[in-house]
């Protein structure tokens, strides 16, 4: 059965504005886009009315851990999807550290027919740079990559050697394949659990310097350099770090980025006390940090958006701020917090925010969705852009509430999410 979407809102880029369209859906593909003023015929389909909300590609998270297999008590695949579609998400790229870690062939498996059978959203599973994210062996790329991983990271942890991360370079670039990194030099942060600032000072606690993610991003893009392959800079949190990329791009280094809402919204100064829903890593940096990383996203340094999502159970985030994991969770969160600090203030358009969320993380990784127009997958998500809501994290569909956010009044938030055609998701 078709689908028709009635009366959203569609971004138009070149006039600058939202524009009244219906939506047809038809075999997992959107089949046409019509103007507004017409009346289509719908007998027969099923319809969404999205009078007044915006209808836009679904959003693209880049950078999620899902917990699983292992780490279920955290989250899973069946919730960790559900939590993305209610964020409007209808990709989701999963994070190997789990355990056993997402290094052989088999373990990519699991997830893509756990996720095929029993997720809502698209899953693509990357796979580790090094066995066990031990930074001591390669996996084996080629298997990993023929049984579906997307590309190779230790994220969680940094690659500390330089020939071991030179020669997973080289592989993966002679295999058309992206290496992603977490960037941190492990010797400048044992023990630390908050970024090196006001709040470490005020409290007594060590630091984790921007140097720390800095010297890795700097020594990466010598390598990539050096190899060819297509690097990736996860979770971009420093000054440093964006004026490396940026001269690296510069150069011509084939370097892409990403950046947190967190990294964008907060800062180490706006931490109320020791209250761990406030660790996470990289962790808030200074004001100048958070300034830093909007213009890197702003002029393109920064290439996409992503949650880092990082769920954790309520008995590990009371250890406190020095024990507690670091983390928080991403998916309900996302597009409000930016939509609200971002595109209600006028700062940015629309457009920009949900170009950083769809068609830039599509393009950066070659995947085919991302595109609201005809032949595309019909992977969509509606949002009421007018109705304030207060964030409440008993509400999350995730199995953790480990978020900075709650109570925090936010526009912006989905009400209907579609994958392949399939409503996965609706505040009904």
């Amino acid at each position: 059965m078709a689908l028709w979407i009635l009366n959203g809102q569609v971004w138009n880029e070149e006039a600058g504005r939202l524009e009244s369209r219906h939506v047809r859906i038809e075999g997992g593909l959107i089949a046409e886009i019509v103007e507004g003023q017409q009346q289509p015929d719908t007998a027969g389909c099923e319809v969404i009315d999205a009078a007044g909300k915006l209808v836009s590609a679904g959003f693209i998270d880049m950078h999620v851990h899902l917990r699983d297999p292992g780490f279920e008590y955290k989250e899973d695949i069946i919730t960790g999807t559900r939590s993305a579609a209610k964020g409007g998400f209808t990709t989701i790229a999963c994070m190997p550290n789990t355990r056993p870690v997402t290094d052989t062939p088999e373990t990519i498996e699991y997830i893509r027919s756990k996720a095929a059978s029993e997720g809502v959203v698209n899953v693509l599973p990357y796979a580790a740079i090094t066995k066990n994210e031990l930074g001591r062996e390669l996996t084996d790329f080629a298997a990993l990559k023929a049984a579906g991983a997307i590309g190779f990271t230790d994220d969680g942890v940094g690659v500390q050697n330089a020939q071991m991360m030179k020669d997973a370079m080289a592989l993966a670039h002679s295999l058309g394949m992206p290496i992603i990194a977490h960037c941190e030099d492990d010797s400048l942060v044992e023990g630390a659990a908050v970024s090196e600032g006001s709040f470490a000072r005020k409290h007594g606690l060590k630091g984790i310097p921007n140097e720390s993610e800095a010297i890795h991003v700097g020594r990466d893009v010598l390598l990539a350099e050096a190899t060819g392959v297509h690097y990736h800079v996860c979770h971009v949190s420093t000054e440093q770090s964006v004026r490396l990329i940026r001269l690296a791009k510069q150069i011509g280094v084939r370097v892409t980025a990403e950046v947190c809402p967190h990294h964008l919204v907060l800062s180490d100064e706006d931490i109320p006390g020791l209250d761990s829903n406030w660790k996470m890593n990289p962790p808030l940096r200074t004001p100048r940090d958070v300034e830093a990383v909007i213009e890197g996203l702003e002029d393109g340094t920064i290439d996409i958006i992503v949650t880092d999502h990082a769920p954790h159970s309520a008995e590990e985030k009371a250890k406190g701020m020095q024990l507690a994991p670091f983390g928080i969770v991403g998916f309900e969160t996302a597009f409000p917090l930016l939509y609200t600090k971002f595109v209600r203030t006028g700062r940015w358009s629309l457009g920009f925010l949900l170009q950083r969320m769809t068609s830039d993380p599509a393009k950066v990784f070659g995947l085919a969705s991302g595109r609201l127009e005809p032949g595309a997958p019909a992977d969509i998500t509606v949002v009421d852009l007018e109705t304030e809501r207060k964030v409440d994290p008993e509400t999350f569909l995730s199995k953790s509430k480990n978020t900075p956010f709650g109570g925090w009044k936010l526009y912006g938030f989905p009400v209907a999410t579609i994958v392949a055609g399939r409503t996965v998701w609706a505040d009904v």
